[in-house]
């Protein structure tokens, strides 16, 4: 028998929230329709062509008119594109077309979009992975979540880390500046590995990552491979060293044993050098992180970062909202004594680690 106190509804709030689902499946259905007009051209069409009609936009992307305008229609519905009801023509404002076309701009949404994407077309393999107690591998994820993943961390890099994360560490750029041995750990496909051989090309970098698919990419894009090599190795077990400088960008928090390799890292490292560990920006209290960039990175965590460090060896989880505290323990008990919180942005946190 059910003995529970009847729980008295509001029906108000029942009706609100009603409204806000709707809106929240708009914006689940959404994520598909800006990955479609990425990959179509459409986004890029109006930019190029200014406002069009459906039917202009569908033969300059030689698309048919029906997708094209049922798109248009989804895209002004939730303030992506603006409809002129005079002229029956479509308009992208400005703004939208920097974050959805200009792939430089560190604004640039069309990365998150396709990873989201990817990550919940994969999820029905995440829920029977929940039942089971097990993970989900990175390399088992469909294309949309690796190159994704790139487009999506790609412009902040570019923006930030050789103008601002590198100088924020105490003399590591005169030391790259003069000639210094890096390994950047969880390179995927080496974006941030070339990034810092084209800013500092007085010395020498190693990109590591344990998804062979993604040094394989990696390798057919480096430019410098005099300054730059790439190895598919665990975080635990890459070669090399002493090096002066360790990079991890936005994936410790992914690694099944973050303390096993955090201690390979004081293994290699000079006694001198520098870890910089970029994650996710977070607080150490869930209430910190209530909040859209939580509730993204939340998502993720779920989806994509848990079950991808459950299907490791140890398979830790710390989640992809960890915060510095929870770093902090990682690093400390790898033998690391000082660690302190070197840059931010809206999205990530820098930390400095040192022996």
């Amino acid at each position: 028998m059910n003995t529970s106190t009847p729980t008295q509804v509001d029906p108000d709030k029942l009706m609100q929230f009603g409204f806000r689902a709707v809106d929240e499946a708009g914006a689940a259905l959404n994520c598909a329709l800006v990955v479609m007009g990425d990959r179509l051209g459409y986004y890029r069409s109006l930019v190029e062509h200014g406002p069009s009609t459906p039917a202009e936009m569908a033969e300059r992307t030689g698309t048919d008119e029906h997708y094209a305008r049922e798109w248009l229609n989804a895209q002004t519905a939730g303030a992506f594109v603006e409809y002129h009801p005079a002229t029956g023509r479509y308009r992208l404002p400005a703004e939208q077309a920097v974050a959805l076309t200009d792939e430089t701009s560190p604004a640039f949404v069309g990365g998150l979009f396709q990873i989201a994407h990817g990550t919940a077309s994969d999820a029905g393999r995440v829920f029977e992975a929940a039942r089971a107690g097990v993970g989900v591998a990175w390399g088992d994820h469909n294309s949309d979540v690796h190159v994704g993943c790139e487009r999506f961390f790609r412009p902040t890099y570019a923006a930030h880390l050789v103008d601002d994360w590198i100088p924020s560490l105490d003399g590591v750029v005169e030391k790259l500046r003069s000639g210094a041995r890096v390994a950047d750990v969880g390179c995927g496909h080496g974006a941030s590995t070339l990034l810092m051989a084209e800013g500092f090309p007085a010395s020498t970098f190693v990109g590591v990552d344990g998804h062979a698919e993604s040094i394989e990419v990696a390798r057919e894009r480096n430019g410098m491979p005099g300054a730059v090599s790439f190895q598919t190795a665990a975080a635990d077990a890459f070669a090399g060293g002493p090096y002066d400088l360790v990079t991890m960008f936005d994936c410790l928090h992914d690694m099944g044993d973050p303390i096993g390799a955090a201690r390979h890292v004081r293994e290699v490292i000079a006694e001198d050098g520098t870890w910089m560990v970029v994650e996710p920006a977070a607080g150490d209290r869930v209430e910190d992180n209530l909040n859209p960039i939580g509730r993204a990175y939340y998502g993720f965590s779920t989806l994509l970062c848990t079950p991808s460090s459950l299907a490791q060896p140890v398979g830790t989880a710390l989640g992809t909202q960890a915060g510095p505290a929870r770093i902090r323990d990682v690093v400390t008990a790898a033998g690391f004594r000082r660690f302190r919180l070197a840059a931010q942005t809206p999205f990530n946190n820098v930390f400095e680690v040192r022996p």
